[in-house]
């Protein structure tokens, strides 16, 4: 028996039955008890090749994704991956798998968050539901990820004719976003109990906390080694340098992958460059290290909202009022903020887009701090809404100012 499980050609029809087994509606225990038996490890890519060949053979995709989870369930723990490619640190592959991580942490607090929901006392009721919905909110943030292999990897992946697996996994995250979407909905509705949520947690809120963590699994032991495989240093090349403009989940990198050979590429937008190379704007022009240096050297922190609700940009001084984490860059400026304040986030935002008002100002007390934060409607010539500045200042020494300090009384001193 032991040449016939060493045998590739053996091996994939049998899981090839297997998975036909499974789609029969066999029971996914015995059926993994059979795999145990008969093949024990499976190599991670005879896995996707069966999974191609299915699709190829008219098993139909939305089939595929049907059972998709059960797969993972009777597979789970029997793929080899004793032959995949190290990964370099800072690597794609390297922040997908760090994302995992911090995603994993999510999914496991989320679920003690909702094991204990119904012990919570009606009083405390409220403020458990507000950690649940920010466990939703972080989760959410899975989009930028899912969006990058969907955008940046899976096209390569695609050139090197593997196309079933990604459609499949691109459906099931649609279906995981989707469900995402409807718990956070659930979650801020006004007065809801724990009736409310009796079915819900059974049928949605549990089903895609796991199918989250699941997916964080199918992506580790089958995707990632198979897409190390496939790829050229130049294809993760061009990924990496078009990681920012999608944004990471729940991390931010501390390495900047650099592999040898590869020369900076510009991604940058070459319309609003003059002959010398300088960002021309009306006003005048700077290369992009001077306005680095200006936007990081004003006393004020500053982040900005595009139009469609997305952080895109923040400023990087030395001493941030505000922590901001290179994680946050293209997600929804909604789930940046505490449950209970999405309400009134949302209501400037509908306030500047329908033009009924361009400023926000607020103060607040902050560890002995004197903290002034404005949003701004930004708009074109026309008045057409942009998006949004938020800028943040402390003037606690401000507020103490008294008299003149003109300029003529300069010196290299610091006062």
């Amino acid at each position: 028996m032991s040449e016939l499980i060493n045998n590739s050609k053996f091996r994939k029809e049998k899981l090839k039955e297997l998975i036909l087994k499974l789609h029969q509606g066999e029971n996914p225990k015995q059926v993994r008890a059979e795999l145990i038996t008969t093949l024990r490890q499976i190599p991670y890519g005879e896995v996707v090749e069966v999974e191609q060949e299915l699709i190829a053979e008219g098993l139909p995709e939305t089939e595929v994704l049907k059972l998709c989870d059960v797969h993972g369930e009777v597979l789970n723990g029997h793929i080899d991956q004793s032959g995949a490619k190290a990964i370099p640190e800072g690597h794609p592959v390297d922040v997908f798998k760090h994302e995992n991580k911090e995603l994993r942490k999510v999914v496991e607090k989320t679920q003690m968050l909702l094991g204990t929901l119904y012990a919570v006392s009606e009083d405390n009721f409220r403020e458990h539901v507000l950690k649940i919905q920010s466990c939703y909110n972080d989760l959410m943030d899975v989009d930028k990820h899912y969006k990058r292999k969907e955008y940046l990897l899976f096209p390569y992946l695609e050139r090197n004719e593997i196309t079933g697996p990604p459609k499949v996994m691109w459906g099931k995250h649609d279906e995981i976003r989707d469900q995402l979407k409807g718990c956070i909905e659930i979650l801020r509705t006004d007065g809801l109990k724990k009736s409310d949520l009796e079915d819900a947690l059974e049928i949605l809120f549990g089903p895609v906390v796991k199918a989250v963590d699941d997916m964080t699994k199918k992506e580790e032991d089958i995707l990632f080694p198979m897409a190390m495989d496939v790829l050229t240093t130049e294809d993760w090349w061009h990924i990496h340098r078009q990681t920012l403009e999608f944004g990471f989940t729940l991390y931010d990198p501390e390495v900047e992958w650099k592999p040898d050979g590869m020369a900076s590429e510009d991604y940058e937008n070459k319309g609003i460059l003059n002959e010398n190379g300088l960002i021309q704007l009306p006003s005048g022009s700077f290369s992009a290290k001077e306005i680095l240096a200006i936007l990081n050297t004003v006393p004020v922190d500053m982040t900005f909202v595009d139009k469609d609700d997305k952080v895109k940009y923040f400023t990087q001084g030395k001493e941030r009022i505000f922590a901001r984490s290179r994680s946050i860059i293209n997600r929804d400026v909604r789930l940046c903020h505490p449950p209970g304040s999405v309400h009134i986030i949302e209501k400037i935002l509908d306030d500047f887009k329908s033009g009924r008002a361009s400023h926000a100002p607020f103060w607040i007390q902050m560890q002995g701090k004197f903290i002034h934060i404005e949003y701004f409607a930004l708009r074109d010539e026309n008045g057409v809404y942009l998006g949004t500045l938020e800028v943040s200042q402390d003037l606690t020494s401000g507020r103490k100012l008294e008299g003149e300090k003109r300029i003529l009384t300069y010196t290299d001193k610091k006062d």
